[in-house]
């Protein structure tokens, strides 16, 4: 209990951060966190309302960018780096304005705060090249099925590092879910002598986003997710824009409608709003929950292609489903442990 001498003359006005107790941290949100040693605020608990709506808005949004990759990239788009830069160049300069008009505050509080946030971008930035050059060769079921592994990834490194264990049920919920995921495309799981570098090369950008997950987890705390995402997708613009000139591929020329509306759809929505999202996602609940999002795109990736690409979705699909939202529910409800 606070002495009277220590509460505010008034009380702030509506919307305002809370002020915090000595020994504690102020928020983005304006929850209450407690400083750890690495000088990052634990947030307070927020709204469960609040949380869900983010995680499913990552799940919603980046299982749609399957699709939109597809044709941002297809024939008569752009070449892949290329495509990649220019999402993430646009995201960048969208997240610059916004801190300019200081809608993204509090920024990182100190240049080794910013840093590592950068660090993480850079992650993100060979995880995402990875990705794409893997994806040349191997299907894109095949893809979802490996990126599944993402949650026992994180419980491996996340207890490795000392960040966050693990509880028994999300590990065994996370391996129902890969099963699901399986399942959904078991039609296109077949692999070559020639595909192994590209399975090998998946495999490493799960385990850069993991890597970069926990960077952020334990980093970048009291930083508005729009400060954040403005520096972490500034430093994967950077090196993807480096990436796009060694290549040397020219951009088509006039734009392509299609292939530019999709491009523009990746850097707002599946950038700016997705990766806001995530890193709010993460601050507010374990990396745990958060990875198991990989296992829910496959869902809506394959709602989407059924309505934009006429691909029928069959009896397996409806059982793979089943299963990978069971999975994905023992994960976060019975995985919980306490705070």
């Amino acid at each position: 209990m606070t002495d009277e001498s220590e509460q505010p003359p008034h009380p702030p006005p509506l919307g305002a951060p809370r002020p915090a107790p000595a020994g504690q941290a102020a928020s983005p949100g304006g929850g209450v966190g407690r400083a750890t040693a690495e000088g990052a605020a634990r947030p307070a608990v927020e709204p469960r309302g609040r949380v869900a709506l983010a995680y499913a808005a990552c799940v919603v949004i980046w299982g749609t960018t399957f699709y939109a990759i597809r044709a941002c990239i297809g024939p008569g788009g752009y070449p892949t780096y290329q495509a990649a830069a220019l999402r993430f160049v646009l995201a960048a300069l969208a997240l610059a304005a916004l801190a300019a008009a200081g809608r993204a505050r509090p920024a990182p509080r100190s240049p080794a705060q910013a840093a590592s946030i950068g660090a993480a971008g850079l992650l993100n930035f060979v995880s995402y090249a990875l990705l794409y050059k893997a994806e040349e060769a191997i299907t894109g079921g095949l893809a979802c099925v490996l990126y599944g592994t993402l949650p026992l990834m994180t419980a491996l490194l996340a207890a490795a590092t000392g960040t966050e264990r693990a509880s028994r049920a999300s590990v065994a919920g996370a391996l129902v879910s890969i099963g699901g995921v399986a399942i959904l495309f078991q039609d296109r799981l077949e692999v070559s002598a020639r595909q192994a570098a590209g399975v090998a090369m998946l495999l490493g950008a799960v385990t850069l986003s993991t890597c970069m997950n926990i960077v952020l987890k334990r980093k970048a705390g009291g930083v508005h997710p729009l400060a954040q995402s403005a520096w972490f997708l500034g430093a994967t613009a950077v090196a993807m824009t480096a990436l796009a000139a060694a290549e040397g591929r020219p951009l088509p020329w006039p734009p392509p409608p299609g292939p530019t509306l999709a491009l523009l759809y990746l850097a707002v929505v599946g950038s700016v709003v997705a990766f806001a999202a995530y890193f709010y996602l993460i601050r507010n609940t374990s990396l745990m929950v958060a990875s198991t999002i990989v296992l829910l795109e496959p869902l809506v990736a394959l709602v989407v292609d059924a309505a934009w690409e006429a691909q029928p979705i069959g009896g397996a699909a409806y059982l793979g489903a089943a299963v990978t939202m069971g999975g994905v529910g023992v994960s976060t409800l019975l995985g919980r442990r306490p705070r």
